[in-house]
């Protein structure tokens, strides 16, 4: 009779473990900062077998991948990839955003302290962020036994990405040389990253984040997070988001086309083909989900793209809005009516425009008539009266994807093609990104690992598809803000 009810038991078991939702162990998000979408195909007789080009060989490429939104940053690009929306909903307008008619950080958060240093570079919290990650999704849809970490030299690579129920977050605190978090998520940094930290410590000031350095840093940290913290191990799916940050600064430094920047998707390569390694042996070929993709592209350098007889520039962003200042001070008896620039954007002073009794409206229907008689831009548009615009439908909609009422400023301007944000003198051999063109906002997005066999689409997709592609294959909700699609070419795969 006992060996009986020991053999039922043992049939229900086996029942029950057939019944689960199957599942990868792991997924791993990885997020390549400033990475244009050619950046996969220029640099590719350079690259080595088992890095990008084991990606793009082995895993499944959306090679028609758009942002559907502007501007286009870095803490807006990371947030929509793990949230599948956009700043109209999710609340992250921006590196930097009015709230409360502040300008703010878009993770600052005074209300926890630094943890792994003395400085206030860990100040920092997802609480500005509105809505759900994908690992958020997973936290409510594995009962909440999935881990969630997110590491990057940039603080709001790491936060945003990972989102609010994450069990970590780290980044890089350039003033004290080390990986840091904050009270949001932990007392102390447990034992393993303290040992990172004395092993791979940098003198205070060092710019980690402006380094190809970084770039090894970086991924020997994610490799320690998957180890130390025993993930893709377990019963349940957890997550790793991963961002590589030094690939923007140098981006920035030095634009697209100079030695530095292969030097930099080289070190990349060699990085990724030693992280694949890494989650090969720690959790097994296709027992792990991988995706690839970028926060935002950026242009070419625009002294180069003049040499070979493009239209290209920039603009000081800065002179126009103390341009327009004084206008509007002529027209309405008031300083400062235009507070801040960022992002091609003017936010106005509403407080003042307030205290003197002036209307909003008249304010800025006399600075866009301003702003229209520069040559530099193409439209100027209110942006609350956008539907109006004569627009083109394309601009129209992630423009209008990109405002959010509450955060975002009221003026946009459209710079013609290739003109930059920025003063742009003959010695300039840098880049920037923010704007809605293809350069901005095509990006790679190749998916790898469980369940995807290869392949590559040239199907329209935007970066909003993402996370319900992901949680589809997961089978938990898409996260409540989505507005994406799943991909279906990479979730219905037989």
């Amino acid at each position: 009779m006992k060996k009986k009810l020991i053999s039922l038991m043992l049939f229900f078991c086996a029942l029950s473990l057939n019944a689960q939702v199957e599942r990868p162990k792991l997924v791993v998000g990885l997020v390549v900062d400033q990475m244009r979408w050619d950046y996969l195909y220029y640099f590719y007789e350079y690259y080595g077998n088992n890095g990008l080009k084991r990606l793009i060989n082995d895993g499944f490429s959306c090679d028609n991948t758009m942002l559907n939104y502007t501007p286009t940053f870095t803490a807006v690009g990371h947030t929509s990839i793990y949230t599948g929306s956009v700043p109209a909903f999710h609340g992250i307008a921006g590196n930097d955003f009015r709230l409360n008619n502040k300008m703010v950080y878009c993770c600052t958060d005074t209300t926890v302290q630094s943890v792994g240093s003395d400085t206030k570079e860990g100040q920092m919290s997802p609480r500005n962020l509105l809505a759900t990650t994908i690992g958020d999704m997973m936290k409510f849809g594995i009962n909440n036994q999935s881990k969630v970490i997110g590491v990057a030299l940039k603080d709001r690579a790491a936060i945003l990405p990972a989102g609010h129920a994450a069990d970590a977050a780290y980044w890089w605190d350039t003033k004290a040389g080390c990986f840091v978090s904050s009270t949001f998520y932990m007392k102390e940094l447990p034992g393993w990253v303290k040992r990172f930290n004395t092993n791979h410590h940098s003198k205070p000031g060092f710019d980690m984040k402006g380094s190809v350095d970084g770039i090894k840093v970086t991924f020997d940290m994610a490799e320690a997070t998957l180890q130390n913290e025993n993930m893709g191990r377990g019963r349940y799916t957890d997550m790793l988001c991963v961002s590589v940050s030094s690939t923007d600064a140098l981006g920035h430094a030095f634009g697209t086309r100079r030695p530095e920047m292969k030097e930099a998707y080289l070190a990349l390569d060699k990085q990724i083909a030693g992280f694949l390694e890494t989650l090969d042996s720690q959790v097994g070929r296709g027992n792990y989900l991988i995706f690839l993709t970028a926060d935002h592209g950026v242009a070419n350098n625009p002294n180069e793209m003049k040499a070979h007889k493009i239209p290209a520039g920039g603009y000081d962003g800065e002179q126009v809005r103390k341009n327009l200042n004084n206008y509007l001070q002529q027209k309405f008896g008031v300083d400062n009516l235009a507070k801040w620039n960022s992002g091609f954007s003017i936010f106005l002073n509403l407080e003042a425009i307030e205290q003197s009794k002036l209307n909003i409206e008249d304010v800025k229907a006399k600075a866009i008539e301003f702003l229209k008689k520069d040559p530099q831009f193409l439209y100027v548009i209110d942006m609350e009266n956008i539907a109006l615009s004569n627009l083109p439908a394309k601009a129209k909609d992630q423009l209008t994807n990109g405002y959010n009422s509450q955060r975002s400023g009221e003026i946009q301007m459209i710079a013609q093609p290739n003109f930059q944000e920025g003063r742009v003198k003959d010695t300039f051999i840098g880049t920037t990104h923010g704007s809605w063109y293809p350069y901005d906002s095509h990006i790679p997005l190749i998916f790898m690992g469980w369940k995807v066999k290869p392949g590559k689409t040239n199907a329209l997709t935007h970066m909003t598809d993402i996370a319900p592609t992901v949680c589809s294959m997961l089978h938990v909700q898409m996260p409540d803000a989505c507005i994406g699609d799943a991909i279906v070419q990479v979730t219905d795969q037989k």
